[in-house]
């Protein structure tokens, strides 16, 4: 099950479950839709695996199945995210 993180690890913009700007690579990256367009050209820099739009968890699946609220962020060790 995907752990629906809350925030893009580049430029740290929240992604709640429903956001339709969350975009995540195989491994569940999670940037959102303008870092992928704009800074990373649609490449994970993580893996180098291409990113698809996040699916969103129905709301009365969340209450059972409940989002990330883990929020990582790359930004640091990444040059184009500064």
């Amino acid at each position: 099950m995907l752990e629906l993180r809350p925030n893009c690890e580049c430029c740290d913009k929240d992604l709640p479950p429903a956001s339709a700007e969350a975009m995540i690579c195989t491994y569940e990256c999670t940037f959102c839709r303008s870092c992928v367009d704009e800074k990373f050209k649609g490449v994970c820099p993580n893996c180098g695996g291409n990113f698809v739009p996040r699916p969103i968890r129905p709301l009365k699946e969340l209450a059972n199945d409940p989002a990330s609220t883990v929020r990582v962020n790359r930004s640091e060790n990444r040059e184009e995210c500064r």
